[in-house]
């Protein structure tokens, strides 16, 4: 190996986590702080928490509150169309038992 381009090697690196676990890893730095981490990740956790970046949740909300509207009349087509197939197998039934 070359010397003088490798980084020097911390074996003994300390890395913390914002909910406040700890843990040592061999690393690059000294000193690793993170966000997250398997002790608070909702992966692992099993809750379900949002991180909200510029906004994007509310505006991912309003969008699936403005679908939600618009997806209602559809349904009402739909029960429309099955009112409809409903009569036209009665009168279906009503002919064959008539010939």
């Amino acid at each position: 190996m070359r010397e003088g381009i490798h980084p020097k090697w911390y074996p003994e690196a300390k890395v913390a986590c914002a909910c406040g676990n700890t843990w040592t890893v061999g690393a690059a730095v000294p000193e690793i702080r993170t966000d997250v981490c398997y002790n608070c990740h909702p992966f692992f956790t099993g809750e379900q928490r949002i991180v909200d970046t510029e906004g994007q949740v509310d505006r991912f909300i309003k969008r699936l509150e403005k679908r939600q509207e618009t997806v209602i009349p559809t349904s009402k087509k739909a029960k429309r169309r099955k009112e409809k197939q409903a009569i036209v197998e009665l009168v279906d039934e009503t002919a064959e038992a008539e010939a």
